[in-house]
């Protein structure tokens, strides 16, 4: 059951200890022809049981970044596949043990909750006070870390194995395409072909601070995916700030990350990101920019889940690749977006963040 471009890292990490735990995954669906998104985040914190904060959380960021949110209390309700891509939660009684289950086993057996893998997404929420929510749908990957017919990459190199880099962070697929249907407030979204992306992280703490750019629906050119970010996080008991690019496009991926590549940003509290990277064989230049005041969204702390970053899911987003021939710079594409992921997490973001 699992897909051959699943990339490292794609199953569960929890070793079964008691101390400090999260993992999250990350899935959104892009809808060109109605500019919406749909993203759905799904964590779970120390799964041993019994702590302050274990439990899981479903949220999800919808129509016009509007946002839903709901809690699993209980962690053994919650399974996951150690060697791959597959998890899901549930709330309430079930007459099953959580495992992956048939579309009709899951419509007749769990009363809430959603179970997904690489190529198959489904679930039905429902909160009192905002309505349901319920999704099913197929995807079929592009392309997951790498270029097209090569071993998939880790996001954060081969040490990323080691319990050196805290969080750990995994693109899981950097473009694929789904369909299938999803019903917000009782209103229905059929979909066919629409861009799908998904990401992880887990470990034992969160970065202090952190941005991200996500997009792979660029006008005009339906092959080409973004994924870029950075944040200043734990090794081994010091800090360090980090960032990468990574373009996929054509079959081919490029890679700007700090040892391959000069990689600098300029980041503003909210409203502006800015990255330039250069190798010895390209450069790449990332913008992206919102007047959209975006919405809250909670993320893994110290204490719990807390309100600690900021997205929106309707960005503007200019993205140009150079080739460079000695002096010289070939450009190689220049694409345009107005459904880019932006978020600024963390603090403090009293001013911009500026890494030359």
């Amino acid at each position: 059951m699992l897909h051959p471009r699943q990339t490292p890292h794609s199953g569960y990490h929890w070793d079964g200890q008691a101390s400090r735990f999260f993992e999250g995954w990350y899935f959104r669906l892009t809808l060109p022809e109605t500019r919406q998104t749909f993203a759905f985040m799904y964590s779970i914190e120390d799964p041993v049981g019994g702590q302050p904060h274990s439990g899981g959380t479903a949220q999800i960021l919808g129509p016009e970044d509007s946002y839903f949110c709901r809690t699993f209390p209980d962690p053994q309700k919650f399974w996951a596949w150690p060697e791959g891509l597959g998890l899901g939660h549930w709330r309430g009684d079930s007459p099953s043990q959580p495992r992956l289950l048939s579309s009709t086993e899951f419509k007749d057996q769990v009363a809430e909750g959603y179970q997904v893998t690489a190529t198959w997404h489904q679930g039905y929420l429902n909160d009192p006070g905002f309505g349901t929510v319920a999704w099913e749908y197929h995807t079929d990957p592009v392309y997951g870390w790498g270029s097209s017919g090569q071993p998939q990459q880790s996001t954060a190199g081969l040490l990323s194995s080691l319990q050196i880099f805290e969080p750990g962070w995994q693109i899981l697929m950097a473009h694929g395409y789904s369909t299938g249907w999803l019903e917000w407030q009782g209103k229905r979204h059929e979909f066919t072909n629409a861009p799908a992306y998904s990401e992880k992280n887990w470990g034992r703490s969160f970065p202090q601070k952190w941005f991200w750019l996500n997009c792979n629906a660029f006008e005009g050119l339906p092959d080409l995916a973004l994924t870029a970010g950075g944040g200043r996080r734990q090794v081994l008991g010091w800090t360090e700030s980090v960032a990468m690019v990574g373009v996929h496009h054509g079959g081919k991926f490029y890679e700007f990350v700090p040892w391959n590549a000069r990689v600098t940003w300029h980041m503003a509290p909210w409203g502006y990101w800015y990255m330039r990277c250069e190798s010895l064989d390209y450069a790449v230049e990332v913008i992206g920019t919102t007047d959209l005041p975006g919405i809250s969204l909670r993320a893994p702390t110290h204490e719990g889940m807390a309100h600690c970053c900021r997205d929106t899911a309707l960005g503007n987003l200019t993205l140009k690749l150079w080739q460079r021939r000695g002096g010289d710079r070939d450009l190689i594409l220049a694409a345009t977006s107005t459904q880019a992921g932006l978020e600024i997490g963390g603090g403090p973001w009293h001013e911009p963040w500026i890494q030359e």
